[in-house]
């Protein structure tokens, strides 16, 4: 713990004040933090996703032995400043972080936090190795802009207001597109904007705002955050009493409806192509801002009123219920829009009498002021569990204090896109540190992440570092003084205080892990409110849970904020390129904890390496099973495991939590409609969902879909024997005419070969992978024998169409054939391109697949059946001489199965692929990104959607 003391330090010439007397926590005097680490040097090449080019080299870089090919590739790509073979480019992780510390650290001297020079040196060794250590992370802006020639732009989250000007709206364009252009996202809140339902001065009728949300939605397409890094992320929000309500919650479920028929009929609509412009509102996350009188309203099944912008008075009255299931039903079908609590989030509110909080950034974990800004910083948890298990209470609480340190300090030299925002900014320091890898610990440690001890340990862990974090404010405000706008809120903000310290209280233990943390807490959040009292505050906002995207992959952390995990097998890169498939480290450790021996380990994790989940492996217990459950995959984390754990962590946080609420495919609009309704009952502030498969493209459903069986013959009480006509296969002529096609997908090559029957109709098909490694050759190869078999045994080829087109995995995305610009994987493809060649156009046409050229002639008002050839529909039906089957005959490559599947068993990943088929492909490098909060983020390249 760290102490106030006189210092000798004048800040800007005053009169000398207090200064932080600081202790070290991980290093030692006289030695520099460097010295303790092993450093080797690694060559960074990053290849095109499209045709294996280089784009990316650098070689000769520095990083410390323990950290992963992942982590240093992501930092040398995204955060070493300065041109790629020039002396000026950073080539190791000391002048990243020395750039970085170096301008902390002075500017701490210079404006008085510490008490003497010892301190200062310390702050600064204690930085540097925390950070080489992957203990903690700032966010992105600051390892792009700090110590640069760049504008020292250290926040990642803005938030901005528009009014019901037409100057307004267009300055709140031109904002965004500053920030946009800075590599941060921005969030508004744009009820202020008369509804199209009413009467502008001059007579005529008002546009509303989501006329005016087009032009910012084009702006935000156009301009790519940070330059090229990303597309723009942005928020936008409406009140659920606005007039347009129902207008907005409707406007991106309706553009999804286009995505989907733009999509089939052959166009490029993947993010970033070509064709996805001419759809709207697709760059921004909405939210609906919901009241407490709102939501009673839908409980109790009344009328809701909708409010006139300039009076106030209800011009329209609505029957709430309705209105909240059309919220559900627009979410259902697009994950659009979110909620967003408003008297929860103002009621801890630390600022009210300056102005309401109407909005929040674009994952929703910052919400306060209007044109305001918060620079974040995320704590990697797991780094805090000892050898005997234990959480490492003592050096939390003094990372936390440094961190917190820091962050303020940067408020002091940093630059903000817009004046308003460095007003704001400047007045009220909000600040956002939290953590990542929380879903690690857990399963380390033998918690289930949907459990009363799992959510006991998040709960107290936040508590002690908000506690911790508002106590060194009041620290801080001792020594430099509180924020500007403390003295207009004191007693709001004292009230807010008091509020997270009734929340500690009440917070009920389960295991002695969290009984420790949450004693720690407790006194943390005494001391708080007497410092508090005593000096004030030197922080609005101190915590919130941020995505953790980029700077997750940096520390190496194996879940992002307070996600659980993503699945328990994974890829890792390895030295000098390609990558291997691995078991989460955190099993094994679980698994002795649990109390299982090493040979049961060794067998549990061969099981779950082959199997990719815990389900039957062989000695364990089915009440462990939980322990191991994740976000996707067979034992998947139910939706309100996820609503219950940010229930309990929200009460602790200055902000919000950035998270989606997954939900399977399967899952209704009443099911979307209860996860948001106990998401207002258990206190949340923001809630965002996400049903599997809701977005472009989704693949018919099982139920309902299929096609009807013929009824079968009702058997008489007596036993009845039934003759069953089997199906004969209709073998191929050994030698028989063929296609060979060589595609790509999604960067991924490929070979497909057609053979058919004399007579021209379809019996076989075999598909060779390039570049994919002997697992998924040997699948391919299984595949393409199971799918001849059907073929020759009379299965219609329109069947398989039917089924496979639309299928979604990776790899997917754009290819090289004019006739099928994009594809949602290797199948999708296939069976598109076999439907093409071998399907008469009637069927095609049913199934909504064209050719270029049948494309081009429906735009010229054309009959595209006139391109078509005439086709023999007997043919297509396998026609060849039927033969007697030979029991023991077998063609070689039926052969082949056996040691196919045997291959095949590698790709575990596969079964929880589906579930993260939605997720965008990355603007960088082109890998499929991943879910990180109400985000995306690429392990590839470490670029994200949103804040990081």
């Amino acid at each position: 713990m760290t102490e106030t003391a006189s210092g000798s330090v004048a800040r800007g010439g005053k009169r000398p004040r207090k200064g932080l007397k600081m202790k070290r926590i991980f290093t030692k005097p006289g030695v520099h933090p460097y010295d303790e680490i092993q450093w080797e040097r690694r060559d960074v090449v990053m290849t095109n996703w499209r045709d294996g080019s280089v784009n990316f080299e650098q070689r000769g870089v520095e990083f410390p032995e323990f950290w992963s090919v992942n982590a240093a590739n992501i930092v040398t790509t995204k955060y070493f400043r300065g041109a790629v073979g020039t002396p000026q480019r950073e080539w190791s992780l000391k002048q990243l972080i020395d750039r970085v510390v170096g301008v902390y650290t002075r500017t701490g001297i210079e404006h008085g936090y510490f008490a003497g020079d010892e301190d200062a040196e310390i702050f600064d060794h204690e930085l540097k190795h925390a950070l080489a250590h992957q203990v903690f992370a700032f966010n992105s802006p600051v390892w792009f802009n700090v110590g640069t020639q760049s504008p020292q732009q250290v926040s990642a989250c803005f938030i901005l207001s528009v009014d019901d000007t037409m100057e307004s709206i267009l300055e709140w364009y031109k904002e965004e597109g500053v920030i946009f252009k800075g590599g941060s996202g921005s969030g508004v809140n744009l009820s202020r904007i008369r509804s199209s339902k009413e009467l502008l001065s001059s007579g005529g009728t008002a546009s509303g705002p989501v006329s005016f949300m087009r032009g910012a939605d084009a702006s935000a397409g156009t301009i790519k955050s940070g330059g090229a890094t990303r597309r723009a992320a942005k928020m936008v929000v409406l009140d659920v009493d606005h007039p347009d309500i129902e207008e907005f919650i409707e406007t991106k479920a309706r553009e999804e409806d286009k995505i989907r028929a733009l999509r089939d009929a052959g166009f490029d609509m993947d993010l970033g192509g070509k064709d996805i412009v001419s759809v709207q509102y697709q760059n921004a996350n909405n939210s609906v801002r919901v009241s407490d009188e709102f939501m009673r309203a839908v409980e109790k099944g009344d009328k809701f009123g909708l409010r006139a912008r300039l009076t106030g008075e209800v011009i329209e009255e609505i029957d709430a219920k309705d209105l909240f299931h059309k919220m559900a039903k627009a979410a259902w079908e697009c994950a659009d829009p979110g909620l967003q609590y408003d008297d929860t989030i103002n009621d801890w509110h630390t600022t009210p009498e300056t102005g309401r909080i109407t909005a929040s950034n674009p994952c929703s974990e910052y919400v306060h002021l209007d044109n305001s800004s918060c620079n974040l910083a995320s704590i990697n948890l797991l780094k805090f569990l000892k050898e005997d298990n234990s959480f490492n209470v003592a050096d939390f609480v003094k990372l936390t204090e440094l961190i917190i340190t820091a962050m303020d300090i940067s408020i002091s030299f940093a630059d903000f896109p817009t004046e308003k925002i460095g007003e704001t900014t400047r007045a009220y320091r909000q600040l956002g540190i939290g953590y990542a890898n929380l879903g690690a610990l857990l399963m380390a440690t033998g918690h289930a992440y949907d459990s009363d001890g799992g959510r006991a340990v998040a709960g107290a862990i936040t508590s002690l570092m908000t506690g911790v974090s508002y106590r060194r404010s009041a620290e801080l405000a001792g020594v430099v003084g509180a924020y500007d706008g403390y003295a207009r809120n004191a007693e709001a903000h004292k009230r807010v205080m008091r509020k997270h310290a009734a929340a500690n209280d009440n917070l009920r233990t389960v295991g002695t892990m969290d009984a420790k943390i949450h004693s720690e807490a407790s006194r943390q959040w005494s001391e708080c409110l007497k410092l508090g009292e005593k000096n004030g505050y030197r922080n609005a906002q101190a915590s919130l849970l941020a995505p953790t995207g980029t700077i997750g992959l940096m520390m190496d952390c194996d879940t992002t904020g307070i996600e659980p995990d993503l699945a328990l097998v994974k890829f890792k890169k390895l030295v000098g390129g390609g990558s291997m498939q691995i078991v989460n480290q955190t099993i094994p450790r679980a698994l002795k904890l649990l109390g299982y021996q090493q040979e049961q380990i060794e067998a549990i994790v061969e099981y779950i390496a082959e199997h990719g989940h815990v389900v039957d492996a062989p000695g364990l217990r089915q009440e462990h099973y939980e322990v191991f459950d994740c976000a996707m995959g067979e034992r998947a984390i139910a939706p309100m495991g996820h609503v219950r754990m940010m229930a309990a962590t929200q009460p602790f946080l200055s902000g919000a939590i950035s998270k989606t609420v997954n939900l399977p495919e399967s899952a209704t609009i009443d099911d979307i409609a209860q996860v948001y309704l106990e998401g207002w009952k258990l206190g949340l502030k923001a809630l965002a969902v996400y049903r599997d498969n809701c977005k472009v493209g989704q693949p018919l459903s099982a139920g309902g879909t299929a096609k009807k069986e013929e009824p079968q013959e009702v058997a008489e009480p007596e036993v009845k024997v039934i003759e069953v006509n089997r199906p004969t296969r209709r073998r191929m002529p050994n030698q028989r005419p063929s296609t060979t096609t060589r595609f790509t997908v999604g960067g991924a090559k490929g070979y497909m070969t057609a053979s058919s029957y004399p007579d021209d109709g379809l019996g076989e098909v075999f598909l060779k992978m390039s570049k994919q490694g002997s697992t998924l050759a040997g699948v391919m190869d299984a595949f393409s024998v199971a799918i001849s078999i059907g073929l020759q045994y009379g299965v219609p080829l329109e069947t398989y169409v039917s089924k496979f087109v639309n299928m979604r995995f990776e790899p997917a995305g754009m290819t090289d054939d004019p006739d099928i610009r994009m594809a949602a994987s290797v199948m999708d493809y296939i069976f598109r391109r076999l439907a093409l060649d071998y399907l008469p156009y009637e069927e095609r046409a049913a199934l909504g697949l064209f050719s270029a050229a049948e494309r081009a002639a429906q735009q010229r008002g054309e009959d595209p059946a006139a391109l078509q050839e005439a086709v023999d529909r007997e043919a297509l039906a396998q026609s060849a001489p039927i033969e007697e089957k030979k029991p023991k005959e077998a063609s070689a490559a039926e052969a082949e199965q056996p040691a196919a599947i045997a291959a095949g068993r590698e790709l575990t990943l596969e079964s929880h692929q589906r579930f993260t088929a939605d997720a965008p492909l990355c603007m960088t490098c082109g890998t499929k990104m991943r879910p990180a909060g109400s985000c995306y983020v690429c392990e590839g390249c470490g670029s994200t959607s949103g804040c990081s």
